[in-house]
């Protein structure tokens, strides 16, 4: 997700829509780095500061909890989220009190039907640009174009909209 805006060159946009609630793990943040060769403005996200310091995996049963959720991926029906991101943000909004309330953002299919079995709150790119026109931080035709704009870039969304005014349903 943190590619999509910065392959279009707006991660303002997403801080804005984040307002201070958004939050990364040390994977995330990891893989983001490793993506800024690609999408270099996503160095701005650590230098700024807006999902704050990640949020470390370090007690013995959390990473455990990764490590099983990771290999289960493999024997599940369907699968569970594999990438090491989506794995610990998995166990911090399941596992820790502090995150029970979180909205967890995705694009990967497959890792938000998994999370809303377990009764998490899933977002993605298109519901984040839904949002943020319906807060009025963009119009709807903007965030359209937006939108194609990303997978025009090789991003790949789900559900994007037909027609701008879409976004507003």
């Amino acid at each position: 997700m943190l590619c999509n805006f910065a392959a279009v060159d707006r991660l303002s946009l997403l801080e804005k829509v984040l307002d201070s609630r958004g939050r990364w793990t040390q994977a995330v943040a990891a893989e983001a780095g490793r993506s800024a060769r690609y999408w270099p403005k996503l160095e701005q996200v650590a230098v700024g500061g807006w999902l704050g310091e990640p949020v470390e995996i370090d007690d013995p049963a959390e990473v455990a909890l990764v490590d099983r959720v990771r290999r289960s991926s493999s024997r599940a029906p369907r699968p569970a989220p594999a990438a090491p991101g989506e794995a610990e943000t998995l166990v911090v909004i399941e596992h820790r009190a502090e995150f029970a309330d979180s909205v967890w953002i995705t694009d990967d299919g497959e890792a938000g039907h998994y999370a809303r079995r377990k009764g998490i709150h899933v977002k993605d790119t298109v519901g984040l640009m839904r949002e943020a026109v319906a807060d009025g931080l963009t119009m709807a035709d903007t965030g359209h174009s937006l939108l194609l704009d990303m997978e025009r870039a090789g991003r790949h969304l789900r559900g994007v909209p037909h027609r701008p005014a879409d976004l507003l349903r």
